[in-house]
C-alpha cells in the first residue's frame, strides 16, 4: 500500500493542475490501481503569501488539518513561497512535508553548479538562499526592477496569459541570471514551468515542482523513506 499524498494547492490552480499532471506522469503503473491516492485542497483563497500582513499560515495550517482529517499521510505543497509557513502547517497537520525548496535545491547541488539562479517570489528567494547556502552553493537574484517585472509576469500568468509576451519576458529574466553568473536556474516559482522551457534558458533549468512531484511518487510507494516529523 502507498502512503496517501495530501496537497495544499490552489497557488495558483494552473500551477497546481500542472504539479498534478507531473505526478500522475511519473507514477510507474500497470493498472489504474497503482497510481497514488492524492487528496488536494485547490484554494485559492488563501491569503497573499508575498504580503507580511496577510497572515496565510493560518489558513494553511487549517487546509492541512483538514487534509490530515480526510486521511493524507504525507503533505506536499504546491507553491514555493508557502513554504515560508512549513513548521506551521506540520505542527498544525502531525504529518510530514516533502519539501519543494529542500528538493531543487539538493537538485541544483548535483548539478554541479556553484551558483544558481532562483526565478521566485522574494519571500521563496530568502528560503532558497538559506537551502543553497547549506549546499554550499551561491545564490543569484535578479536586481530591482527586473524582480518588480517577474512579480508583473507572475500576476500575467495567474490570470491565465500565457502568451508569446509573458514567455519572452520570462526568458529575459532568466538570461538575466545567466549573464550575472548563475550556472543553473531554478523555477522557484509553480508558474514559472508554464511559460520557460529549457530551450529558453541555455543552462539547466530546474522545475521545482516536477522535481518535487518525482520525489513525491518515491516516498510514497516506498522508494524513499518518508521525512521525519520534528516534535
Amino acid at each position: 500500500m502507498s502512503l496517501v499524498l495530501g496537497v495544499l494547492g490552489g497557488m495558483g490552480p494552473a500551477a497546481t493542475l500542472d504539479f498534478l499532471t507531473k505526478l500522475q506522469a511519473f507514477t510507474p503503473v500497470k493498472q489504474e490501481k497503482d497510481h497514488i491516492r492524492v487528496i488536494v485542497d485547490i484554494n485559492p483563497q488563501v491569503p497573499d503569501r508575498n504580503d507580511p500582513f496577510a497572515k496565510p499560515g493560518p489558513v494553511l495550517a487549517e487546509m492541512a488539518g483538514a487534509l490530515h482529517g480526510a486521511g493524507a499521510e504525507v503533505l506536499a505543497i504546491a507553491c514555493n513561497t508557502a513554504h515560508a509557513h512549513a513548521d506551521l502547517i506540520t505542527r498544525a497537520s502531525g504529518l510530514p512535508l516533502i519539501d519543494m525548496i529542500q528538493t531543487a535545491s539538493h537538485a541544483a547541488r548535483d548539478t554541479g553548479a556553484r551558483r544558481a539562479g532562483v526565478l521566485g517570489t522574494k519571500q521563496a528567494i530568502r528560503l532558497y538562499r538559506e537551502y543553497l547556502a547549506a549546499q554550499g552553493m551561491g545564490l543569484v537574484t535578479l536586481p530591482p526592477e527586473a524582480q518588480e517585472g517577474f512579480m508583473a509576469l507572475l500576476a500575467k500568468i495567474k490570470t491565465g496569459d500565457v502568451g508569446a509576451e509573458v514567455r519572452q519576458g520570462m526568458a529575459d529574466l532568466a538570461q538575466i541570471l545567466v549573464a550575472d553568473g548563475a550556472e543553473a536556474i531554478i523555477a522557484g516559482c509553480t508558474e514559472v514551468p508554464l511559460v520557460l522551457s529549457p530551450k529558453d534558458v541555455g543552462k539547466p533549468l530546474l522545475d521545482a515542482g516536477e522535481l518535487l512531484a518525482k520525489r513525491c511518487v518515491d516516498v510514497c510507494l516506498g522508494y524513499e523513506p518518508a521525512p521525519i516529523l520534528e516534535q
